[in-house]
């Protein structure tokens, strides 16, 4: 299992009981795009190599709101 927390500066992350940090210019250079237009749907698939994409993805600007 995967979990992700957003905050301004990037995202913690717990990928199969290990924790990092994604910073905020390593999500945005990896995807291509600003931080706040990132979807938690892309930020799994960098992470994750099957990442479970349940639901429907949500944008960080959104999350932070």
């Amino acid at each position: 299992m995967t979990t992700l927390a957003f905050d301004d500066d990037g995202v913690d992350v717990v990928y199969e009981g290990t924790e990092f940090r994604l910073e905020r210019d390593l999500v945005e250079e990896a995807i291509g795009k600003p931080y706040p237009d990132v979807t938690d749907h892309e930020v799994l698939k960098i992470v994750a190599e099957h990442p479970d994409l349940a639901g429907e993805p949500r944008r960080v600007g959104d999350i932070l709101d």
